[in-house]
């Protein structure tokens, strides 16, 4: 293979490898109130199934900006993970309650598709801060903790399906102040450390936690789609009757709305992860490995390939060079060359 190839492909190797993978919570985030904080979604997954599908293959509202896809590590690439973007916007210690979007009339195919997911038990993974989404249950007198919520339900006894179309948020939140941080700054001198008397003070308010509780509510229509994203509403409560739920049916327009609280917590960012370690471990998305696998053998097969040919390609020419060297040799030692030591 030429020089060329080479110095290419070692370079190609060596950017790939310079871009490390981005370890979740290796640092601590701090913000101040009113900080704007986005949360992320992941792929939506469900207990009956190993194959997962994008948040937005369903008729959620959508950013502003785009879909954008989030860097992923090591971990999140072997889980199958799929993290985008979100409009769920949240102002650090700002308690409201908000509009989302408003959909257009669901389409048969729209109504198909939640409908399907909603009774294959699809769950929605959110992440804020790099912590996913807490959902607590009781079943039997037992507190059950998920890290996601449903797409839907559909209730015992009733063939309708109902879509979960409003989020109740509660941020934990706990004030942080770090005093005496050592800061090491550059000037005209060259580098030099700050004196005691100039430390920052770092201050700010960390997340240690983030739980939901999902409702579907029934919304006026003609009244919402008035709105834009992000007004203030009334905040609705989680209604108990089937009639004053958000049903599944064509030509509906569904209203998302959201509502968060920001709440003080004595829990420090070290021990944030304590609640999550007590739960069982998450289900592995073989389908999505096995997936991985497959495009990563194809696309080395196909790389093999190539450097099969090119060698291939390189030696051939390295053969019809050897064979018109050593005919060029063989050429200037015929005829009355083989004889002119004993002429002369």
């Amino acid at each position: 293979m030429p020089n060329t190839h080479w110095a290419f492909l070692f370079v190609v190797l060596l950017a790939h490898s310079c871009n490390g993978f981005y370890l979740p919570d290796s640092y601590m985030h701090t913000y101040s109130t009113g900080d704007k904080i986005f949360a992320k979604v992941n792929s939506l997954t469900s207990i009956e199934t190993e194959l997962p599908f994008s948040y937005y293959s369903l008729p959620y509202c959508k950013p502003d900006e785009g879909i954008k896809k989030s860097a992923e590590n090591l971990g999140e690439l072997l889980m199958g993970d799929q993290i985008d973007n979100s409009p769920y916007r949240f102002r650090m210690n700002v308690n409201e309650s908000v509009y989302l979007c408003t959909t257009p009339p669901l389409s048969e195919h729209g109504v198909k598709l939640l409908k399907q997911r909603t009774r294959d038990l699809y769950q929605v993974n959110m992440i804020l801060d790099n912590l996913p989404v807490m959902r607590y249950a009781t079943q039997n007198g037992i507190k059950i903790q998920w890290t996601r919520f449903p797409v839907g339900y559909t209730p015992q006894n009733n063939n309708e399906d109902y879509i979960i179309n409003h989020l109740k948020f509660t941020v934990l939140v706990h004030e942080y102040e770090g005093r005496g941080v050592e800061i090491i700054g550059t000037g005209e001198e060259g580098m030099g450390v700050i004196s005691e008397g100039d430390k920052k003070v770092a201050s700010g308010y960390e997340i240690v936690g983030f739980e939901v509780v999902p409702c579907s509510v029934k919304y006026d229509s003609e009244t919402m789609i008035k709105l834009h994203k992000y007004d203030n509403i009334t905040s609705p409560s989680c209604p108990l009757e089937l009639e004053k739920s958000q049903i599944i049916r064509q030509q509906e327009r569904v209203s998302f709305t959201y509502e968060v609280e920001f709440v003080k917590s004595d829990v420090r960012w070290p021990s944030r992860w304590d609640a999550y370690l007590k739960m069982e471990g998450a289900r592995v998305h073989w389908f999505s490995i096995l997936n991985s696998l497959m495009v990563i053998f194809f696309l080395a097969g196909i790389v093999f390939v190539i450097f099969l040919r090119t060698m291939r390609r390189d030696l051939t020419r390295y053969e019809e060079l050897d064979k018109e060297a050593q005919a060029q040799m063989n050429e200037e030692l015929s005829g009355w060359k083989l004889v002119v030591c004993d002429v002369f």
